[in-house]
């Protein structure tokens, strides 16, 4: 008899549920991965996270073949390939690891109910979440919509399951079935080849994931409710793609965190420390809200937003896309979202804010850009941070929250280091300056070998004539008036 190990958003051999189950029965175990896009609809990887996915598949095939085994790929409906596999291996039963996306538990469940009838063991366990969706409820059963009594409950509910090792051996079947080359997948980009910054920045995999966490726990965990607004520093432990992909897994990222606290303190957990814990805990709250409202990529929590006339401004939105709106922070993070696939967490909200409240863009735009461009494009994370900026999500940011980004900047990037990393033509701005180089006389400019509106561009908006814009129209939805433009 053969197990199906069927793996999803879950690259990894360490604390994986499904694989520990599935090598517990003393079975032979085809190990499968299945690219099953038409599934996904709208929502299949974005380009980022087919590189990244190329990357990790590559890696984890090398670990499964270390153990004994063999990684299968296979491309087609899952329920199809599946069943295919039952018959040509003969195997009794089909675990993996579930995933909460509105997709994909219902194929999951459909999938689950084809395999009984058919008298076959089908299985799935949580290796995503430190909790289920809905094992955190409010005392009526009713799903949350603020984080922190959120955090609070999930607290009270005690310390995840200890994570388990890798197992040392995965027994293999005697004939393995047919198997997909991954490079004849095209997960790559070719013509032309945009992911050199990718590659300088990147390494996917779970042996990168595990080193990227112990660098982190080394010393900058502890410096994190400090550092972590500062894009300039390394402040962050930039887990998120290898979290997205499952390589490596909360109940990993909780246990090193708090061992090392502990390593350090004795019993005392520092505010850093809790602070780093509680951002695992809003990727938590996000999927809570992704399970309870399945529509929460494309419509908005509060109702009355769906009444909100958005602004079509293509211009606007191809600058915000190019980096080239003229506020220096909002450019360094599109630039650095694009040239490495990722951006720092508090860049995101400030680039977000602009393109929601500056321009009147639709944040459902805003997060299809992400999804393409993220190598830790999240449908869970994406879609709850777009909301929560729009002001139109569970525990949103106030309506009359409008980010100025050169405030922003001044305050979160006060010496430039960002700006002049991603921004090189603004590099010879003194501090002053270079959130805001309108403001800089001509003399200063000449000295910085800056032309404004040449060499970089003049803000496409101004910035105080945005936000009263954005306030009258959002009171308008408040108030239950609705516009109707142009």
């Amino acid at each position: 008899m053969t197990t199906i190990f069927w793996l999803r958003r879950d690259l990894r051999l360490s604390d994986n549920p499904a694989l520990n189950a599935a090598v517990a029965l003393g079975r032979p175990v085809i190990a499968v991965y299945i690219l099953d896009d038409a599934d996904n609809g709208e929502w299949s990887p974005g380009g980022a996270s087919r590189w990244w996915l190329h990357g990790s598949l590559s890696a984890l095939s090398s670990a499964i073949k270390a153990r004994g085994n063999r990684l299968i790929l296979k491309t087609g409906s899952a329920l199809t390939v599946i069943d295919k596999l039952l018959t040509e291996t003969g195997a009794t039963s089909v675990y993996w690891n579930r995933r909460y996306e509105p997709w994909a538990t219902k194929r999951d469940e459909k999938i689950k109910t084809a395999l009984k009838d058919k008298g076959i063991e089908a299985r799935s366990f949580n290796a995503t979440l430190l909790r289920e969706p809905w094992e955190v409820n409010t005392q009526n059963g009713y799903p949350y919509k603020v984080f922190t009594p959120f955090w609070r409950a999930l607290r009270a509910l005690g310390e995840p399951i200890q994570p388990e090792p890798a197992p040392i051996r995965i027994q293999a079947p005697s004939i393995f079935p047919q198997s997909d080359k991954l490079k004849v997948w095209g997960l790559l980009p070719t013509a032309p080849d945009w992911a050199g910054g990718l590659r300088d920045t990147w390494k996917p995999g779970e042996e990168a994931a595990h080193s990227c966490i112990g660098e982190f726990t080394d010393g900058a965990v502890f410096d994190y409710q400090d550092k972590r607004n500062l894009p300039g520093v390394s402040g962050t432990s930039r887990l998120s793609p290898h979290l997205h992909f499952g390589e490596i897994s909360p109940r990993q990222i909780w246990k090193a965190v708090v061992s090392s606290a502990l390593a350090r303190t004795g019993s005392l957990m520092p505010g850093s420390v809790e602070t780093y814990l509680s951002e695992i805990a809003w990727r938590e709250f996000s999927y809570h809200l992704l399970f309870h409202f399945p529509e929460l990529p494309s419509k908005p929590i509060r109702n009355e937003f769906s009444h909100f006339q958005w602004q079509d401004d293509p211009e606007g939105l191809s600058a915000w896309k190019r980096g080239s709106t003229g506020f220096p922070i909002v450019d360094a993070g599109m630039r650095q979202l694009w040239a490495t696939g990722w951006m720092h967490n508090r860049v995101r909200m400030i680039v977000a804010s602009f393109l929601v409240k500056d321009l009147l863009i639709d944040w459902r735009i805003g997060g299809e850009w992400f999804w393409d461009t993220l190598v830790d494009a999240d449908l869970a994370s994406n879609s709850a941070s777009w909301q929560w900026v729009a002001g139109c999500g569970a525990d949103a940011a106030p309506y009359f929250r409008v980010f100025n980004p050169t405030l922003q900047g001044s305050k979160f990037d006060p010496n430039g280091a960002y700006v002049r990393e991603w921004v090189p033509e603004l590099a010879k701005l003194p501090d002053k300056l270079i959130h805001a180089p309108w403001t800089a006389k001509p003399i200063e400019l000449a000295d910085a070998g800056i032309e404004l509106g040449l060499n970089y561009p003049s803000p496409i908006v101004d910035h105080a004539m945005a936000r009263v814009r954005a306030l009258e129209r959002y009171k308008e939805i408040k108030a239950g008036r609705f516009l109707v433009t142009k």
